[in-house]
């Protein structure tokens, strides 16, 4: 019952791993995804040693979690555990790696897995149209940061060189802000159809 199919979808692989415990099942999402995984670890610590001893700690804490968690859209849940495992890795070890001391004081935010499925939910379209409204809500660097490149069509350079913020900080902000738009227009939406 518990096999892995011809072109089954990540989500019945998962399926079958929570209720099979089958290591071989997780041994195909590792193969799918060990690269991207990588990608993700690469970007947080910037150092490839770092980046590869990350991937197995991933994998072998989706041994466990994935045993315990029913996850519906696998590739959102990773690419949350990936973010929250290096964040929290780098938070351990400030000293130890050179990490940017603001780049860690960016993240702050971090939404649960709930909330980020929520935002998955508002489009582009919904976003944009609501911004105006929504954007006084948000804190003052990430309201200019997301005027700037949503409104005005502003390159992440360009958005730096007219705040002074770093092209880093530019990017976390209207990461953070964009994040935070759709959780301000998704309260709305839902206030609406009460």
């Amino acid at each position: 019952m518990f096999t892995k199919k011809n072109n089954a979808s990540d989500e019945e692989l998962v399926l079958d791993y929570f209720h099979s415990g089958n290591k071989k099942l997780l041994g195909d999402l590792f193969e799918k995804y060990v690269k991207t995984v990588f990608g993700g670890c690469l970007f947080y610590f910037r150092d490839k040693e770092l980046a590869k001893d990350a991937v197995m700690h991933i994998f072998e804490k989706l041994m466990i979690d994935l045993r315990k968690t029913e996850v519906k859209n696998f590739k959102g849940w990773l690419g949350f555990v990936v973010r929250n495992y290096c964040i929290s890795e780098l938070r351990k070890t400030k000293g130890k790696y050179f990490v940017s001391e603001t780049y860690l004081d960016f993240e702050v935010q971090e939404p649960s897995w709930e909330e980020e499925e929520r935002i998955a939910k508002v489009n582009e379209d919904l976003l944009l149209e609501n911004m105006k409204e929504a954007l006084p809500k948000l804190k003052e660097n990430q309201r200019i940061c997301v005027e700037f490149f949503y409104l005005k069509g502003y390159s992440y350079q360009q958005i730096s060189e007219e705040t002074n913020f770093s092209v880093n900080e530019v990017k976390s902000f209207i990461q953070n802000g964009k994040r935070n738009l759709k959780l301000l227009i998704e309260e709305k939406i839902k206030k609406n159809a009460d």
